[in-house]
């Protein structure tokens, strides 16, 4: 299994969440942390928390919808650290609405950031990860990239677009023999603030909204952390971060298309 003691960890969206618990986790495991946020404080603030645990980390501003931005990000971190070892792409935002309601520049908006930044970052970072010659690249997607649920369209959009992407660059990684391990993450509830900072449609309440996600968050982002870090250190292809994320990820197997009658069901009188 891999071990992270004075390897460079480039974590994006660090500044809370499971990118801040996977910060310190990885921290704690004698990592280097090249840490980056959109909020700049917040990134700081993790690094600090990051050197607090006796880690070398470094922070970054960064917009993740910013392909230069993103491809200049990935120069600096290794002209810092010398070289990156671990790519977690985590950074993103959530939308909820029905798709009547949804609009251009909101799709647009989760796009850019949760598959796009994916993108920009998988592309930016994978030659660096190849050259430290024991790379790791992991995209987060969600239980959301595993089964589509109502007024979750957007979001459900870019997570599969996540998935199917890490998916395809895991095989072509594969096929040309780079010496770089692909993994695709998919967290269920985590008490995270996206639901909070999620965007909502004009007829949706985004109190009541965060409200239903807080009583279905179950795990930790620390636990999220762990388990995260459990996967990786073994290589696996696809990590079920949750007990609802194992549960969710069986439901098109064992029901087939049939899986979004149920997922409806349960929704009824929740969204």
């Amino acid at each position: 299994m891999r071990e992270y003691l004075g390897r460079t960890a480039v974590i994006t969206g660090a500044g809370s969440g499971i990118g801040r618990a996977l910060a310190l986790e990885l921290a704690g495991r004698g990592a280097r942390l090249a840490v980056s946020d959109v909020d700049e404080v917040a990134a700081k603030d993790t690094a600090e928390a990051c050197r607090s645990r006796g880690a070398s980390a470094h922070s970054w501003q960064l917009d993740v919808a910013d392909r230069d931005a993103v491809f200049a990000h990935a120069g600096d971190v290794v002209e810092h650290f010398g070289a990156a070892h671990l790519l977690v792409n985590n950074a993103g935002v959530a939308l909820h609405g029905a798709v009547a309601e949804l609009t251009d520049a909101d799709m647009r908006w989760v796009m850019e950031i949760d598959y796009w930044g994916v993108v920009h970052g998988s592309q930016a970072f994978l030659p660096h990860l190849a050259a430290s010659g024991e790379g790791q690249l992991a995209n987060v997607s969600s239980v959301f990239g595993l089964i589509s649920v109502p007024k979750q369209a957007a979001y459900n959009a870019a997570k599969f677009a996540v998935r199917g992407f890490t998916e395809a660059l895991r095989q072509e990684v594969r096929l040309d023999g780079l010496p770089v391990s692909v993994s695709c993450i998919h967290p269920g509830g985590v008490r995270t603030a996206i639901a909070r900072s999620a965007r909502v449609t004009a007829s949706e309440d985004s109190d009541r909204t965060a409200a239903v996600f807080d009583q279905l968050a179950r795990t930790s982002p620390a636990a999220a952390a762990r388990s995260i870090v459990r996967g990786l250190r073994r290589d696996r292809a696809r990590i079920l971060v949750g007990p609802d994320a194992y549960v969710m990820a069986g439901l098109p197997r064992l029901l087939g298309a049939r899986y979004g009658a149920v997922v409806a069901a349960a929704a009824r009188g929740r969204v």
